[in-house]
């Protein structure tokens, strides 16, 4: 131990401090360190469309009573899938947000309902989009319209005093998305 701490100190004159950091060793470092950033920009680059999301917005609200304590929102929206991979559809749900702040979840109607909703109450209006089902498959970078007729167990003058509608879709290996009434 005391040769090794002799050969240490005999290097340096006495009052001055060793240098840990040597030239070489900096620059060794500051090489390392661009490579690495490189290579994480390079990794991140090639992953740029591997997110699997839909993004895009309710563009129309159409509601109808139905009963005394139902109602009917049909839901026009627009999205875009800007991954690389499809979004396959497990599930679309639609809510509301009353003026009350309570949320107040909405049963999905299937197409072939829908199609006879709008044959038998002409007030809603033409059907302008296909119905956003289950299993549908949106291709990457591609955008689609759709939409969703809800049945609410609510009067339609609470309906529409909303605060907000979500509709809530999720893929069949998790991810989620929401669109928002703006």
């Amino acid at each position: 131990m005391r040769l090794l701490s002799f050969s240490y100190m005999s290097a340096y004159e006495p009052g001055d401090r060793p240098t840990i950091l040597s030239r070489q060793f900096v620059m060794t470092f500051g090489i390392g360190l661009v490579v690495i950033g490189i290579a994480v920009a390079g990794i991140l680059y090639m992953q740029r469309g591997a997110h699997v999301e839909l993004k895009g917005a309710i563009l129309k609200v159409r509601t109808m009573g139905q009963q005394d304590n139902s109602s009917l929102a049909v839901v026009d929206f627009r999205f875009v899938n800007p991954s690389d991979y499809p979004f396959v559809v497990r599930t679309v749900d639609v809510s509301v947000t009353g003026a009350d702040g309570q949320t107040y979840d909405g049963t999905p109607v299937s197409e072939v309902d829908a199609k006879r909703i709008f044959e038998y109450y002409p007030v809603l209006g033409q059907k302008f989009n296909p119905t956003l089902l289950a299993r549908d498959k949106i291709p990457g970078r591609k955008s689609e319209d759709r939409m969703i007729v809800a049945r609410f167990e609510m009067p339609v003058t609470q309906l529409d005093a909303r605060k907000n509608l979500k509709v809530r879709i999720e893929d069949v290996d998790g991810p989620v998305s929401e669109l928002l009434e703006k």
